[in-house]
């Protein structure tokens, strides 16, 4: 039994046998978190570290200073920075809610549904991967336009509710519920959004919690909505704010601008950590039928 348990794949506790994957996973991972410490600890330099040559990861004199100035300076624009902060948090999440229900509803009827064209219009939304935002931007603004959103809290919204990742994901994990799971929820006469609610959700958390991460990153970062849709200051979110800096003066900033980009940056982090598992697990079975 105990030669047994030593040449297990998976111990449950350290063995030898483990200390080869060790040997590579720990320096790869050293050199993979790099960037994250280095940007960190630049939020914290002071104007002469910033600048110094050759530049160094660890700070050496901690200072507070820049993101002291980073909401000193908001003070001076009129608008706090809170209130840059309020926006972006209601944005996101707003965007978050109303793309889970679209993208779970959508993957729902591609895979368990019959309907005219449906192969076309999933087609189209794998073509949709193809396109970046710069792309797609003057349609985006002739949407807002035709349709009155300028200096709307929609503007913000609209253009990131529909992700063609989140809905081929998501897709792919309902292809993998069997139909006659569904069937019997019929059957019991449950309708399409209880079907949704109470069996299709629960197996495609790993998808959904993929593109919760996907939505974040979008909604948290971008300037887009604020740029082209919104004149309206008190509308416009923190990225949009933390981005301008830069541009106004980018050596007096320096300081500043490593602040904002940690303020931007943590949240994705967080969020990832939090839910990277599910993250791998979409990843591992997204093109298993």
């Amino acid at each position: 039994m105990a030669k047994l348990q030593g040449s297990r794949i998976n111990p449950k506790h350290f063995s030898l046998s483990q200390l080869k994957f060790y040997i590579i996973l720990v320096p790869l991972s050293l050199f993979m978190i790099i960037p994250v410490i280095y940007q960190i600890n630049q939020a914290f330099k002071p104007l002469g570290e910033l600048y110094a040559f050759p530049p160094t990861i660890f700070v050496k004199n901690p200072t507070f200073k820049n993101f002291q100035d980073l909401f000193a300076l908001s003070g001076t624009t009129g608008v706090p920075m809170t209130r840059y902060l309020l926006n972006s948090i209601a944005v996101t999440i707003l965007t978050i809610i109303l793309n889970l229900i679209i993208t779970v509803s959508a993957a729902y009827a591609f895979s368990k549904k019959k309907f005219r064209f449906k192969n076309t219009l999933f087609n189209l939304n794998q073509m949709a991967l193809m396109f970046v935002a710069t792309a797609v931007g003057v349609p985006r603004y002739l949407i807002i336009v035709n349709t009155g959103l300028i200096n709307n809290w929609m503007a913000h919204i609209l253009p990131l509710i529909a992700m063609p990742v989140g809905l081929f994901l998501v897709k792919q994990f309902v292809d993998q519920i069997p139909d006659a799971l569904i069937e019997a929820a019929i059957m019991d006469g449950a309708k399409d959004f209880k079907v949704i609610q109470k069996v299709i959700i629960p197996l495609v958390r790993p998808a959904l919690a993929t593109t919760v991460v996907f939505t974040f990153q979008a909604a948290w970062q971008a300037t887009e909505a604020s740029n082209n849709f919104i004149t309206n200051d008190t509308m416009k979110t923190l990225a949009f704010y933390l981005n301008s800096l830069s541009t106004n003066n980018a050596v007096a900033a320096a300081g500043m601008t490593a602040a904002a980009t940690v303020l931007l940056f943590l949240p994705n982090l967080i969020i990832f950590i939090i839910m990277q598992s599910n993250v791998m697990n979409t990843m591992t079975h997204s093109g298993i039928k």
